[in-house]
């Protein structure tokens, strides 16, 4: 009741008052600087710089957002980690209210939506993040998981050989993407 209350108040704030305007040319600075950031990723020498880079581009990401939206989507994620995934969602659909365009947005709101057991809604913000930011490593990793549940294992990997053509040195990703050739594609690899 109390944050149904809060979030009507947020949302009744003038829209200048939770969004500061933007800057000339500032979204083709942010995506100028993403697209020399993905090649970067793509070219890291090893895991470490990956990593450099791979923080880089989610700091972008999370920077296109009002203060407003952000707020919601720290919450949202303080409450999946304190597993009230309920509360989480809540929070992410309040902050697509605010920021219907970010990526990082409906990503999050597809886990707390996976976390709930519902793939489908899971799967269709997956694709609405993904056609925000078609580059979105993460979304990628997340909708393999999602397929590789579903017994979709050829589509599991599609997704995951996207996601690594991105980020080759993700985390665990090399690893995993041998475990699911094995399986999707027989010991014959």
């Amino acid at each position: 009741m109390i944050r149904s209350a809060a979030l009507l108040l947020l949302l009744a704030l003038p829209v200048q008052a939770q969004t500061p305007p933007p800057r000339p040319g500032a979204a083709e600075a942010r995506q100028a600087e993403l697209d020399r950031l993905f090649e970067a990723l793509r070219t890291a020498p090893d895991q470490g710089g990956g990593q450099i880079v791979e923080a880089r581009i989610r700091a972008l990401w999370s920077q296109a957002v009002s203060p407003a939206a952000g707020l919601l989507l720290r919450r949202g994620q303080r409450n999946l980690q304190a597993q009230e995934t309920a509360e989480a969602l809540e929070d992410f659909d309040a902050a697509l209210v605010l920021e219907p365009a970010a990526a990082d947005a409906w990503l999050l709101r597809a886990s707390a939506h996976g976390r709930l057991g519902d793939r489908v809604a899971a799967a269709r913000d997956l694709q609405q993040a993904l056609l925000l930011e078609p580059r979105h490593f993460g979304a990628l990793v997340q909708l393999s998981q999602l397929q590789e549940e579903a017994g979709d294992l050829r589509g599991a990997l599609r997704s995951l050989d996207a996601a690594l053509a991105l980020h080759p040195r993700l985390p665990g990703g090399e690893m995993r993407r041998r475990d699911l050739a094995r399986r999707a594609e027989g010991d014959a690899l």
